[in-house]
């Protein structure tokens, strides 16, 4: 599956793929009402601060990481594409991309999501309360799950 940096014809797809997404990832937290649409929250969690990565399947871009050196910020895969290797693939390419701990913040509640990262190599490390980001007017407990072990097969580069 072909994973690239995100080029600026990309933003459409984008938001395609977050908004439906980033409704179901509120909805299992339980805060469906604090949803924002990518246009927004864009600028409000600072979107293009990160490297951003897409994930190709059809000739289509179907998914997106964003990620800094310790974190990953953002990882959405279209709904009708999930459960098919994409968040795996960018998962796996941010990986290789980075050196040292990575750390990702899920949303209690998103069961799924914590699954997803531990069958990855991420362990619970703490569990955090704050603001949503984004939304601030919303109360969060997180748990921040970190990869700080590098398998030998996935070198930093």
């Amino acid at each position: 599956m072909p994973i690239r940096d995100y080029r600026p014809e990309d933003w459409p797809r984008l938001c395609a793929i977050h908004d439906p997404a980033r409704r179901q990832e509120l909805h299992a937290a339980g805060l469906a009402p604090a949803f924002v649409p990518l246009e927004t929250a864009a600028a409000r969690e600072g979107l293009f601060d990160y490297r951003l990565l897409v994930a190709e399947a059809g000739g289509r871009v179907r998914g997106f990481a964003a990620f800094g050196e310790d974190e990953l910020a953002w990882l959405y895969v279209e709904p009708a594409s999930q459960r098919r290797g994409i968040a795996t693939a960018l998962v796996d390419a941010v990986v290789a991309a980075t050196r040292g701990p990575l750390a990702v913040e899920v949303l209690e509640g998103n069961g799924a999501a914590i699954a997803f990262y531990e069958a990855r190599g991420f362990q619970r490390v703490r569990r955090a309360h704050g603001r949503l980001p984004g939304n601030e007017s919303f109360a969060v407990s997180v748990q921040v799950l970190a990869l700080a072990e590098r398998r030998p097969d996935r070198p930093a580069p």
